[in-house]
């Protein structure tokens, strides 16, 4: 909801006008992302508006008294990582097992592709009865801000401060990576290195917590740790950078499906066998891990599920019910060909 002036006044379009330094017409124009406005202006009235907390008197009689019937699933990526990585699609596809029993449409917005300034006009313009995030990054806090004018749903949590409108729909990304990587232990791997995700993102924050976690209650002390993409070949390169270090070890957790199936290609390049010489584990049930050689050891996300859930969350927010601020979709470990038991910790025999 709108905050409240010190007179106790809802921020009001000429509030924001007169904080912006323009006219009432030309604060109109940007929240109806008119391209009659120069980008400097748009900033200024922009900056007003998150400043007092303006909600569109368009998007309010939205909300209010109109439905749109349409929902929005922004993923703010590149087209190129849209396409190639089988989350969003596994995603999708549950959004539109959900929707397809209600009266919503689904628009799709790859937003880093197009200006995030008219990205949030649109959103905010009463086009949309609400929207569901997917792959939040931390240098954007402005989703969550929207979440203040509009039902937001994030499929995973933001990195930025959540605020009381935030409500998400995720897996325990900690306890996952903690599991698979306490996997590789159990299994006699004890000299453990790690590909984590970026840390920009909550996905790569928590795998590398769980991944820490598990090797400090086993007692290792020793980590090798170095940052992919998400992407094969961000793993292939974190992977080539482990091993030009010298450091010997018997065990990879990598964070992702797609950054494993590119570590493995480092592993055989050098000559090792996988598991014998270094046994893999990750996260993603996907294609990159059910096709790998061999087949990969790792969690289960069922993303499409977390798609149908993120879309109920979704409309039943808009329908006015109480719902929970955070669900966690449950996890399942799927073992695989990619563990082998290996040498003790003092044995000598790893890379």
């Amino acid at each position: 909801m709108p905050s409240p002036s010190a007179d106790g006044q809802a921020p009001t379009l000429e509030m924001v006008a007169a904080l912006a330094g323009v006219s009432r017409s030309t604060v109109s124009r940007v929240v109806n992302a008119s391209p009659k406005v120069t980008p400097d202006v748009i900033l200024a009235v922009n900056e007003a508006i998150e400043k007092l907390n303006y909600v569109p008197n368009r998007a309010a009689r939205s909300l209010a008294s109109r439905k749109t019937h349409s929902i929005a699933l922004v993923i703010p990526e590149n087209t190129a990582r849209f396409f190639a990585d089988p989350y969003f699609a596994s995603v999708i596809q549950g959004v539109a097992t959900f929707l397809s029993s209600t009266e919503y449409t689904l628009t799709l917005l790859i937003a880093s592709e197009a200006d995030p300034n008219k990205t949030r006009r649109y959103l905010q313009g009463g086009n949309v009865d609400g929207a569901l995030i997917l792959s939040h990054h931390a240098d954007d806090q402005s989703y969550v801000q929207l979440a203040r004018s509009l039902p937001v749903v994030f499929g995973g949590r933001p990195t930025s401060q959540a605020g009381p409108d935030t409500y998400v729909v995720d897996v325990d990304n900690v306890a996952a990576a903690e599991q698979v990587t306490r996997y590789l232990i159990e299994h006699g791997r004890r000299r453990l290195a790690t590909i984590a995700g970026p840390q920009n993102m909550s996905a790569g924050i928590d795998r590398l917590e769980g991944f820490r976690n598990a090797i400090t209650a086993a007692g290792i002390e020793s980590e090798l740790i170095d940052f992919g993409d998400f992407t094969p070949q961000g793993g292939a390169e974190a992977m080539e950078r482990i091993l030009n270090r010298g450091q010997p070890f018997d065990g990879v957790f990598a964070a992702s499906a797609q950054m494993a199936s590119g570590a493995l290609g480092a592993l055989r390049e050098r000559g090792l066998s996988i598991p014998g010489d270094v046994s893999i584990t990750t996260i993603d049930n996907d294609y990159h891990s059910q096709n790998a050689t061999p087949s990969l050891t790792t969690i289960d996300q069922p993303s499409t599920m977390q798609g149908q859930k993120i879309a109920e969350t979704l409309v039943r927010l808009i329908d006015g019910e109480t719902v929970e601020r955070v669900t966690i979709i449950p996890t399942t470990l799927i073992e695989r060909d990619s563990v082998a038991p290996g040498p003790s910790a003092t044995s000598g025999n790893a890379v």
